[in-house]
C-alpha cells in the first residue's frame, strides 16, 4: 500500500487533501501537508448525526467539559473514547468527524472520515479511529484504517486505533463524568475540600471528616469534582469506594 501525492493539468485538485465543513455548510479543502489545528476552528462534524428509535447503533451528542459544547458520537464505543478524552487533563480540544481525507492509494483515490481529532496541551495532535476489536480481524477493515494512519503520521501527527479500555476504568470515569460541570459543586466547597484533604486519606474517611455534622454524602460532590478535574487522583483500575485512597496531583 502506498499513499502519495497526485495532481496534474486535467485534475481540478490535488491529493492528499482534507475537506472540512464549517458552520452554515461551506466546505474548505486543504492540502494535508498544509493542514493545521487552526483550520478546524468553527468547524462542524462532517456527517449529520441522528438518533432514531430502532437504530441498531447508538448515536448522540455528549456535553463536553473540555470543549464547553456538544461533541457527537455514533456508537457506545465512540462515546467511551470520548469520555476518556474529556477526562484526560492533557487534552484541550476535541473534534468529532473533523474532516474527510482524500488520498491516492494504490492508483485510486480513497476517502475516509476519522472519528475524532484530539488537540493536546503539549501541542501534539492525535487522530483517533474507533473500531470494535472483533472487526479488526477483517483484513478489509485493517486496510481501510491503515492508509489514513500512514497519511496522518507522514504529516507529523499521532494516529490511534482504539478498541476499548478496562471495564472498571470506564465505569469509574462514567461515574465521575456526572461531576464534570462546575454547577454540581460550588467552587468554594471544591477549594475547601482541596485545602482540607489529607494526602493518603481514604475517600470514606475524607467524606465523614469534611461533612462534619452533615451526612457524609453531602461532602462527596467536591471530592468527585476534584477527581474529575485531575487535581486529585486515586486508583481507577479498582471500583471507586469508601476505601479508595486520595492523593493531590497539582494545585
Amino acid at each position: 500500500m502506498a499513499v502519495r501525492s497526485a495532481g496534474g493539468a486535467r485534475r481540478t485538485h490535488k491529493v492528499p487533501t482534507a475537506s472540512i465543513r464549517y458552520e452554515g455548510g461551506p466546505v474548505r479543502e486543504v492540502l494535508v501537508r498544509q493542514l493545521r489545528v487552526a483550520d478546524f476552528a468553527e468547524s462542524t462534524p462532517w456527517r449529520a448525526v441522528r438518533s432514531v428509535h430502532g437504530m441498531t447503533h447508538h448515536s448522540g451528542k455528549y456535553s463536553s467539559a473540555t470543549t464547553g459544547g456538544h461533541v457527537v458520537y455514533e456508537s457506545r464505543l465512540e462515546l467511551a473514547r470520548l469520555l476518556l478524552a474529556d477526562f484526560d487533563p492533557t487534552v484541550q480540544g476535541i473534534f468529532a468527524q473533523p474532516c474527510r481525507l482524500a488520498a491516492r492509494v494504490d492508483d485510486r483515490v480513497r476517502h475516509h472520515v476519522p472519528d475524532f481529532l484530539l488537540v493536546m496541551r503539549s501541542g501534539t495532535v492525535r487522530v483517533v479511529n474507533v473500531k470494535p476489536a472483533d472487526r479488526l480481524q477483517d483484513p478489509k477493515i485493517v486496510e481501510a484504517l491503515a492508509w489514513p494512519g500512514e497519511l496522518i503520521r507522514q504529516h507529523g501527527w499521532e494516529y490511534e486505533i482504539w478498541s476499548g479500555a478496562d471495564r472498571v476504568l470506564l465505569e469509574n470515569v462514567r461515574f465521575l463524568a456526572g461531576y464534570r460541570r462546575r454547577s454540581v459543586a460550588p467552587e468554594a466547597e471544591v477549594e475547601q475540600a482541596w485545602e482540607q484533604l489529607v494526602d493518603g486519606e481514604e475517600l470514606g474517611l475524607a467524606e465523614r471528616r469534611l461533612a462534619g455534622d452533615r451526612p457524609p454524602e453531602e461532602a462527596r460532590p467536591p471530592l468527585m469534582a476534584l477527581l474529575w478535574s485531575g487535581r486529585l487522583r486515586t486508583d481507577l483500575s479498582r471500583p471507586l469506594s469508601g476505601e479508595s485512597v486520595l492523593w493531590r496531583c497539582c494545585s
